[in-house]
């Protein structure tokens, strides 16, 4: 752009660029947690999550060949976590974005920004290395829904990722649900549902958002999404110790799944710690028992690693700490 269009978009409040990175933390698995700053007045810091190799979520999707050795990259394939607000008014009480609260909502350019600045940090040619993108950062993006999807078509429209590699979680907020189902496929990235509890009673301690939503609305509301050719809702379950974690919990989530009529899979995730929250992690056999319960019950079930909890990275750990 000239320097008079670039000074009158400033004159107007425009501002052009992506977002820099303010901060990065480095795990000992390879994960990097970047503070990246927005591009508001308020200056606040949003959080982002680089994976290298993944964290086995999306294992059943993988369909490209080993592609290291023609790239010459330190991985394989990756994925990058984006946070959709500032905090997250959901309130789910296992995760410590809760305990910021809502600050604000991101705009469509911050929501892109933070995946463009990434892809610059770490190398990343669109089209040639496998890159996932899940929406399952700070904030819950269907309550910020036109950004978010403004964020999507940016990024497929204009930065040419596939909406096929691309995965948004939700707590279950039903009208955006709703709203999703409507979107052209084409543009439209493949749902997950945080269910974490296997049923109404247990998932509206631990989720608040359930007495508004129950999760039979929420099956509701799914069911009216066009699913593409091979596609399957993702039921993400976060395994907090004692709680959800049993095997008569494995046995209600399967038939659940079941009954909802839905193409899915379930991604199991041991719950990560974190200060001020009074929760326990589950036992690494627990959780494999739970997996095979599942998987008995005929649902495709696979166990999400944790990916940089020595540096607050880890899912449900994103609350922009900065101390060790």
């Amino acid at each position: 752009m000239s320097k008079s269009l670039r000074e009158r978009l400033e004159v107007e409040g425009w501002e052009v660029g992506r977002p820099a990175i303010a901060q990065v933390f480095q795990s000992a698995d390879g994960t990097e947690r970047y503070l990246v700053q927005g591009q508001s007045q308020d200056s606040q810091t949003v959080e982002s999550v680089w994976m290298p190799e993944g964290d086995d979520g999306d294992t059943d999707d993988s369909t490209e060949t080993d592609e290291r050795e023609e790239t010459g990259k330190r991985w394989n394939r990756a994925t990058i976590c984006v946070s959709s607000q500032v905090g997250c008014a959901v309130n789910c009480q296992f995760c410590l974005t809760a305990k910021l609260g809502l600050q604000r909502n991101l705009s469509a350019g911050e929501i892109a920004g933070q995946v463009i600045s990434i892809f610059e940090r770490q190398g990343v040619e669109v089209g040639r290395n496998r890159v996932n993108l899940v929406f399952m950062g700070m904030g819950e993006p269907f309550l910020n829904y036109d950004s978010f999807m403004a964020a999507v078509r940016l990024l497929v429209q204009e930065a040419g990722l596939s909406p096929q590699r691309m995965t948004v979680s939700t707590s279950g907020i039903v009208p955006g649900i709703e709203r999703f189902a409507q979107e052209p496929p084409e543009l439209r990235p493949k749902l997950a549902i945080s269910l974490n509890a296997p049923n109404n009673q247990i998932r509206t301690e631990v989720m608040p958002i359930n007495s508004k939503w129950p999760i039979e609305a929420v099956m509701e509301a799914v069911r009216t999404v066009q699913l593409r050719t091979r596609e399957r809702i993702t039921f993400e379950y976060v395994l907090l110790g004692g709680v959800t974690d049993q095997p008569k919990h494995a046995i209600e989530v399967g038939r659940l799944v079941r009954r909802s009529g839905l193409p899915a899979k379930v991604n199991l995730i041991a719950w990560n710690p974190g200060p001020g929250i009074e929760y326990a992690m589950p036992q690494p056999e627990a959780v494999e028992t739970f997996r095979a319960t599942l998987a008995a019950e005929g649902i495709p079930t696979y166990i999400r690693r944790p990916r940089g909890r020595d540096i607050f990275a880890a899912c449900g750990q994103l609350k922009r700490t900065v101390e060790g």
